[in-house]
């Protein structure tokens, strides 16, 4: 998922299936089926690690940093719990006063229910990304937050460990 600077949202997808199935839970105004490779090094999320993300016209690569505070408090949760909807109610009034604009609950459109387990948070300290060849400039903080659906991002630059899940209506 892409926001330009002008608010126009872009959702980047490998196939029909993912394209039809995401711009259903999220809004956007283009939706292209590209190739999407996500290299990520054997240390995975690691401080250090450098991951390479390329999908059609988007070319990112980015250093992870170290384990944020708030990182280290999700990594603590087991897995089983973190994942529950019980969890994301409590946790979606914590991210909210934590992270100004990220929610771990809500409506996914089309009479769906989502929510975010976070179970890691990195900073990320470096960053080098093109579209369409164009260089998009240094890193730095998000803002505005981006409008794809019921949450954004954190503000800082970070790689987020979480589970997504849809329950769709019956």
């Amino acid at each position: 998922m892409v926001q330009r600077p002008d608010g126009h949202r872009i959702l980047l997808a490998p196939d029909a299936w993912v394209a039809e199935f995401v711009a259903a839970t999220y809004t956007f105004d283009e939706v292209l089926e590209v190739p999407v490779q996500v290299q990520v090094p054997d240390a995975g999320a690691a401080a250090s690690s450098r991951w390479h993300v390329t999908a059609g016209p988007l070319e990112w690569a980015f250093e992870v940093g170290g384990r944020t505070p708030l990182g280290h408090t999700l990594r603590a949760v087991p897995g089983p719990v973190g994942r529950s909807l019980t969890m994301a109610r409590i946790t979606d009034r914590v991210a909210r006063w934590a992270l100004p604009g990220v929610r771990t609950l809500g409506s996914a459109g089309n009479d769906r229910l989502e929510w975010y387990a976070a179970r890691d948070l990195h900073r990320i300290t470096a960053s080098t990304v093109t579209w369409a060849g164009e260089d998009l400039g240094r890193l730095a903080d998000l803002d505005p937050p981006a409008e794809f659906g019921f949450s954004s991002t954190p503000r800082q630059p970070s790689l987020t460990t979480l589970t997504s899940t849809v329950r769709l209506s019956r």
